[in-house]
């Protein structure tokens, strides 16, 4: 028994730790799959793609740990700014970070773990620097309500476009998908009028040319194509088994999206996105598993999920393979 004990968890380490694998880097490694390497950042909530600098991604630690945000360069894990915001309160609950078309990043306060005990909450908003290194800068701050009344979320996207932001409620029987004024402003509360009707949401990311958006869950990830500040039709999206999955963006070409999750030295995995080939019409999120009748037929997998998967099987055959050997021994 013990014998066979030390098999199984030699293989369900061996498959663990391949399965997070990251995919094959291109030639500078930047936009891949990477591992948070910065010991500060232990409960990465949020990711956005950085536009002013090539294969950089903000993210921020989840609750109780200050006004911080993190660049992260994906060739290397390894975080080359720390921003301190000033101007603003005790952050509570940080869930989400988007990157507006005006250039600035949009942080949101938006948690609520007791479900709508806090009647509002927060959006801190401010440029992104042209320069990666530690610095303090001077932060907005606007006080966010919700039309229907308080509640929990952890999505924010800024259209890419418009500038307009939307949060997604957190709710496992469904939440709802809020849209803000067409400007945010301060010395008022800015009203969020819920829109449209989502599932159980975790982060969620507009692609590039604001005609798709991605809201992932825990275990799955869906699509919906986006006009006129409207959800359309919505597909299957691929996306990764990830220990506690937490946020997502496009890459900033739009060519794939970055899965984040939570934990000491978390993985990003990289999703890239296929042509279906369906005739579909969705865009670019729209090519990673195509509509909701033609996912499984059209799909075809990321360069990250193709790897994984490869590493996987042959983690089992080397498991069968040990478990025979001690049979026969």
């Amino acid at each position: 028994m013990r014998s066979y004990r030390l098999t199984s968890c030699l293989g369900a380490a061996v498959l663990l730790a391949l399965a997070a694998a990251p995919a094959l880097a291109d030639d500078d490694g930047a936009d891949q799959g990477f591992t948070i390497e910065d010991p500060r950042i232990t409960e990465s909530s949020g990711l956005a793609a950085s536009r002013a600098h090539p294969g950089i991604y903000w993210t921020h630690n989840d609750s109780d740990d200050g006004p911080y945000v993190f660049a992260v360069d994906s060739r290397t894990g390894k975080t080359v700014a720390r921003i301190t915001m000033k101007g603003v309160g005790q952050p509570r609950d940080v869930e989400a970070i988007s990157l507006g078309p005006d250039g600035n990043l949009y942080v949101g306060d938006i948690g609520d773990n007791l479900d709508g005990s806090w009647d509002h909450v927060w959006i801190y908003r401010f440029p992104e620097p042209k320069v990666l290194k530690d610095a303090t800068v001077r932060a907005t701050q606007f006080d966010v309500k919700y039309a229907d009344g308080p509640r929990n979320a952890e999505a924010l996207m800024v259209h890419p476009k418009t500038g307009r932001v939307y949060i997604a409620s957190k709710n496992e029987d469904g939440g709802g998908l809020y849209e803000g004024p067409a400007k945010l402003t301060t010395g008022g509360d800015n009203v969020f009028r819920r829109v449209g009707e989502v599932p159980w949401v975790t982060d969620g990311a507009f692609s590039p040319d604001g005609k798709e958006l991605v809201l992932r869950s825990y275990f799955s990830a869906r699509g919906y194509t986006f006009a006129d500040g409207r959800l359309g039709k919505d597909y299957a999206v691929e996306s990764p088994l990830l220990p506690q999955s937490e946020s997502v963006t496009f890459t900033a070409d739009g060519s794939a999206l970055m899965y984040g999750s939570e934990g000491e030295r978390s993985s990003v995995v990289r999703v890239d996105l296929k042509e279906s080939g369906d005739g579909g019409g969705g865009g670019t999120a729209h090519r990673a598993g195509g509509t909701k009748d033609t996912a499984d037929e059209n799909r075809t997998p990321g360069k990250g999920t193709t790897l994984t998967g490869g590493i996987v099987l042959a983690a089992l055959a080397l498991v069968l393979f040990l478990g025979r050997k001690r049979r026969k021994g």
